[in-house]
């Protein structure tokens, strides 16, 4: 077991999401940067649907009620414990150990995985919290202590990873909803650095800069989104959707992230600059 001495910012219990449920109104939720969260987990030897601990701005302190081995992946900040601790690399630490999780310099989110993943109860076949619906564990509490499972697949690594960086922008593809804009909504779209805001959250990024305006201003019905969708409201500064967002909406959408972008986006933070690509296929 794992008992959460100190929570941080915001921790929550995610794997790779619940699916199969929009039809009840029930979003996708799981891990934000699903690159992590794979990773940690394959570091260990997990399968990588197996739970992991969600850090956002890190500052987590936790103890090993039993022996375990872990991993700690996504953005990477100052480590201590009563052992010597890396990013990317799997490490087996006796019962008892403690270790205390900093503030990252950059990046947002890490992912602790412990061998054998996190055994809380599943929700709609997820372990994943979703913070917009209420679905799934809370969010982690000093004093919370977490059973550990046995969702292994394979012997933990012997290696550490070295995690791919892309600083370009971030790619997209143009729709559905392009005729509800004028015609240099696009341009705007793909030549402005939009800034993230502190209003953003696992539901939505919201970006600030230029308007993009529209040439439809009636009222569309709301119809199905997903993660990634670039939705514009009235006041034409885009909100990205993240894995927590509903499953419709009624802003149109001008385009969406491919899906191997949303572990980029799960890293910006408050006051990054963030530029848009057209997806080239």
């Amino acid at each position: 077991m794992i008992e959460i001495v100190q929570t941080g910012p915001l921790a929550l219990i995610q794997d790779l999401g619940r699916f199969g449920y929009t039809d009840l109104g029930v979003g996708r939720s799981g891990a934000f940067d699903t690159q992590s969260h794979r990773l940690a987990n394959r570091l260990v030897g997990n399968n990588e649907s197996a739970a992991t601990i969600e850090l956002t701005l890190g500052g987590m302190a936790f103890r090993l009620v039993q022996a375990a081995t872990i991993a700690l992946t996504g953005a990477q900040a100052t480590l201590s414990g009563s052992r010597p601790l890396d990013w990317n690399t799997p490490i087996t630490l006796p019962a008892g150990s403690t270790v205390e999780i900093g503030a990252p310099q950059k990046g947002l989110r890490s992912y602790l995985a412990v061998r054998g993943g996190l055994a809380s109860t599943a929700v709609l076949g997820s372990r994943s919290t979703d913070t917009l619906s209420g679905l799934g564990p809370p969010s982690l509490r000093n004093g919370d202590v977490l059973p550990i499972g046995t969702d292994t697949v394979d012997a933990p690594s012997s290696e550490s990873a070295t995690p791919s960086v892309d600083q370009r922008p971030l790619r997209m593809l143009l729709g559905p909803r392009t005729d509800w804009f004028v015609s240099s909504a696009i341009p705007i779209l793909t030549s402005a650095s939009w800034t993230v805001a502190t209003s953003s959250n696992r539901v939505g990024i919201r970006l600030t800069g230029p308007m993009l305006e529209r040439s439809n201003s009636a009222e569309l019905p709301s119809e199905p989104t997903l993660p990634g969708a670039i939705q514009v409201p009235p006041d034409g500064q885009p909100i990205i959707l993240g894995p927590d967002a509903p499953v419709t909406g009624g802003y149109p959408v001008i385009a969406v992230l491919a899906t191997d972008q949303l572990s980029r986006l799960a890293q910006v933070r408050p006051g990054d600059e963030i530029r848009l690509a057209e997806y080239a296929i």
